[in-house]
């Protein structure tokens, strides 16, 4: 007897992706990934890497998803043993113990670490719930350590919606992601907790940088970010410089970023393990933002050292690697390069592929653009189609 294979469709959901949608990106019949996940028939040989690729599984994973038994993937989240402890919250939220708040913080970590490496639009609907019910919670918990816990998780939780939102509109709803970085900056102030109204800021000048376009707004709101975390974390100090520095990269003014720049590599080289921000500076952190500020100042032979190097060590961070090597294509392609920027453009188009990065979809088209002079080339026929199977796959 056929067994369900419920755990693929729960993926291909978690992906934000339909059976239709699917089936286009892959170029079958939508009865064919009916068929598959009934446990009908099994997908073939030649079709497995591209399903692979777009689910964002290794081959090895997705034939352990292809042979288990009915039950829900790893990827899309363990079996819930914590489910009758929040339950129990919701009833008696006035008897909540830090062991609840404990699970809940898992909870809330659990969404962060799928948010590099999955589509935001699935995850929104669970994040949306586990903010609204953490903030039941957090109003009506006992005072004292329990309630400033989870006012610190709203506060977070907030701000990752904010993130989820900006990015599956492809950094278009700015308006909506600035009121979760707004509230997460509300909590933040009551909490008097420098760090985290600090990184409401800088994801509010993140909006202003890469959505609207204000340079000079962005450049203040990351200023004021660097300014209010300066003596609690070097880590979010460095990384609101970096991003300031890119603002005046826009502005085309070169040696305020380049000051800007050292600045942001002298906070990032004090980082130590009790840094509160530490987990969101990696060795790349550098090399990701002064490449983008090479590009926009035009100094591309610099952008594409920086790029190159950033994208190696990016290979963990899909959505981040797909901004970087959006980058690198222009820098190649502004440079004359056209072979080597259609190869970077195509593994860029892969990564987008497993996650539908918003910043990164942004990059890839405008990347695309610039490549239409070279429209009869045959390898920018195939990168052009596959970026189009891409966009009506979304």
């Amino acid at each position: 007897m056929a067994i369900k294979r419920r755990g693929l469709a729960e993926l291909r959901e978690a992906r934000g992706l339909t059976q239709e949608a699917l089936a286009d990106l892959l170029r079958v019949d939508r009865s064919t990934v009916f068929r598959w996940e009934s446990g009908k028939s099994d997908p073939q040989p030649w079709i497995r890497p591209r399903l692979g690729r777009a689910l964002g599984l290794t081959a090895v994973e997705l034939q352990r998803l292809l042979t288990a038994p009915s039950t829900a993937f790893d990827a899309a989240g363990p079996v819930d043993e914590n489910a009758e402890r929040r339950t129990h919250a919701l009833r008696r939220p006035d008897r909540v113990d830090l062991g609840t708040c404990a699970v809940l913080r898992a909870d809330c970590e659990d969404l962060t670490d799928r948010y590099d490496r999955f589509p935001s639009a699935g995850l929104i609907a669970e994040a949306g719930q586990h903010l609204g019910r953490v903030t039941l919670l957090a109003e009506e918990a006992r005072r004292g350590r329990v309630r400033r816990e989870l006012r610190c998780l709203q506060a977070e939780i907030a701000a990752l919606m904010g993130q989820l939102v900006w990015d599956a509109s492809q950094r278009r709803d700015h308006l909506t992601a600035k009121s979760f970085y707004g509230q997460s900056a509300a909590v933040a102030r009551l909490l008097r907790d420098p760090v985290l109204e600090g990184l409401a800021l800088l994801r509010t000048a993140h909006v202003a940088l890469y959505g609207s376009r204000d340079a000079q707004t962005g450049i203040q709101l990351a200023h004021r970010a660097a300014e209010i975390a300066e003596r609690s974390s070097h880590a979010l100090t460095g990384l609101a410089r970096l991003h300031a520095a890119e603002g005046l990269a826009m502005l085309r003014q070169a040696a305020e970023c380049e000051r800007e720049l050292v600045l942001a590599e002298a906070h990032l080289n004090r980082v130590d393990d009790c840094d509160a921000c530490a987990e969101l500076v990696s060795a790349a952190q550098l090399g990701r933002l002064a490449g983008s500020c090479y590009l926009s100042l035009g100094e591309y032979r610099r952008a594409e050292q920086q790029l190159t190097e950033t994208a190696e060590a990016l290979r963990d961070r899909r959505k981040s690697r797909s901004i970087v090597l959006g980058n690198l294509t222009l820098a190649l392609i502004r440079q004359g390069e056209v072979s080597a920027a259609t190869a970077t453009l195509g593994t860029a188009i892969e990564e987008l592929e497993r996650t539908r990065g918003g910043g990164g979809l942004n990059i890839v088209f405008g990347a695309a653009r610039e490549l239409r002079p070279w429209h009869r080339k045959p390898e920018v026929q195939e990168v052009q189609d596959r970026l189009f199977a891409l966009m009506t796959s979304h």
